[in-house]
């Protein structure tokens, strides 16, 4: 559809009022903004705004006249906005124009941008469309500081945010211009467009989080991936939970980064935070339908109070908080290599893992390269009793030794962690690996799986022993067949345990 105008601003004048030297912070945006939006669509984008020259915020009839020739309203958001009569009338008058001829929402995309220049304590006064979206925050917090807004006045720092934030925005407007200017949008595209690619859930994130989110969120949706969720999640518990697990149940993988900070809760019993609540669902998800999943736990995070710190703590050792999810604690662009190498791994997906085919009779035995030698008694006596092993690959690239190891857990009816030469350390990697392990066989069962220790003893060791862990094979010495003929049993009993 041909529209004259591709952005209107809408906005109070007073957050107009200059700083001098500088003009005023909606002109300064209004000027970046186009500049941005021009080079990203390869030609020159018609922005206005009504100038308010009269110093007030007064709505007119030519206004109205105007927004049914308009693609886009961008509203900037402030405490003056909020309790301006004439603000909020423009945001509901340009929704309602837009209703009676493509919709407010096309492409699962709404013509309504918000742009928060200053913190606001409620938005009841805007349109129901304008209260759902994210909108783009441009202001900065610190601890036990007010907000500032991102403005290049403020300095180096604050300018590079600021256009950080403008690129963001920019793209995602030149986006729904691209298609709003294609044609006729057809009734049936203005419903949820899912492309071919993966499906992200990008969850919440603590506040000393969120400039890293924005920068995962504008990579991602660059290179064509889907990024929910689009709209605010309910702050009501109940509501809430609701909304996080229809959004995962048609997601491939859910990302989660973890901040010094709890993170705001919404209202309900569990007084969890968001962050904690989205975490929980995904790992219900992961279980359940084989989600899979990347938290970010930097080295250098420090949790600011008890509650993020017992979080922070689970991630590292319940199995239930973590399950299913690689935990990175690497630096940003460690993380971020991560995620793309996560998402080829999902669309590269051989057919045997993708629909859980497993062999008849394959023992996996996880050992360190330095024990595979060692391993040779056992390895020839399980194959004399007709079971096929495989051990890890040790060389090659790095992706492809994952996907390999992914592709064996998939795969095995056995399992044999063989704890030889590995230090602690190692061993206590495996079982971290190994708690993901029902996300790669979608939740099937194992017929047998053993721990077998091996020479050197050790103190690790012995204390695995004395606390009667489960499935142990204590197997010092030379190889004894004997030790693991209860194995051999239930790896070759006719049906899966229930």
């Amino acid at each position: 559809m041909a529209f004259e105008q591709d952005l209107f601003i809408s906005y109070a004048h007073i957050d107009n009022e200059p700083i001098p030297p500088f003009e005023g912070w909606i002109s300064r945006f209004h000027e970046t903004l186009e500049a941005f939006v021009s080079m990203r669509l390869g030609g020159r984008v018609n922005i206005w705004r009504d100038g308010k020259l009269n110093g007030n915020d007064v709505f007119s009839d030519e206004i109205i006249d105007q927004f049914q020739k308009t693609a886009i309203l961008v509203s900037i958001l402030s405490p003056r906005y909020v309790q301006s009569e004439w603000c909020s009338r423009e945001m509901r008058e340009f929704c309602e124009v837009a209703n009676r001829s493509l919709g407010v929402v096309v492409n699962n995309q709404s013509r309504v941008f918000k742009v928060i220049k200053t913190p606001v304590d409620g938005e009841e006064t805007l349109p129901e469309i304008a209260r759902q979206i994210l909108g783009y925050e441009f202001y900065t917090m610190e601890k036990g500081k007010a907000p500032l807004e991102l403005d290049p006045a403020y300095g180096d720092k604050f300018a590079q945010a600021y256009n950080r934030k403008i690129g963001q925005l920019a793209w995602d407007i030149k986006e729904l211009l691209e298609k709003l200017r294609s044609a006729n949008v057809p009734a049936s595209e203005q419903q949820e467009d899912r492309s071919q690619l993966n499906r992200v859930y990008l969850a919440e994130c603590s506040y000393n989080r969120a400039q890293e989110r924005e920068k995962i969120e504008s990579e991602l949706k660059a290179f064509g991936y889907q990024v929910v969720p689009t709209t605010m999640i309910p702050k009501d518990e109940d509501a809430h939970r609701a909304a996080v697990r229809e959004l995962l149940a048609d997601c491939d993988l859910s990302i989660h980064l973890i901040g010094d900070s709890y993170g705001a809760v919404p209202d309900g019993p569990s007084r969890k935070s968001g962050v904690v609540i989205q975490n929980e669902i995904a790992a219900e998800f992961s279980n359940t339908n084989g989600l899979k999943r990347l938290i970010w736990l930097p080295e250098t995070t420090e949790p600011d109070d008890q509650l993020q710190s017992d979080f922070v703590e689970a991630l590292h050792s319940d199995e239930n908080t973590q399950f299913g999810a690689d935990l990175i604690t690497g630096d940003f662009e460690h993380f971020k290599t991560a995620i793309h190498s996560s998402l080829k791994a999902l669309t590269q997906q051989d057919k045997p893992v993708e629909e859980g085919i497993t062999s008849d009779k394959l023992v996996y035995l996880i050992c360190n390269q330095a024990d595979r030698k060692q391993t040779v008694a056992l390895r020839k006596w399980l194959r004399q009793n007709d079971i096929e092993v495989e051990t890890p690959a040790f060389e090659g690239d790095a992706e492809a030794v994952r996907k390999g190891n992914e592709t064996l857990l998939a795969r095995c009816t056995g399992l044999i962690v063989y704890y030889g030469t590995g230090s602690e350390a190692w061993k206590r990697s495996i079982d971290d690996d190994l708690k993901k392990i029902f996300a790669y066989r979608k939740g099937r069962e194992l017929k047998a799986r053993i721990t077998y220790l091996a020479d050197p003893p050790t103190a690790d060791k012995e204390d695995l022993i004395d606390m009667e862990e489960p499935n142990l094979i204590t197997g010092y010495g030379d190889f004894d067949r004997s030790k693991l003929s209860e194995f051999l049993d239930r790896l070759t009993a006719k049906t899966e345990p229930s």
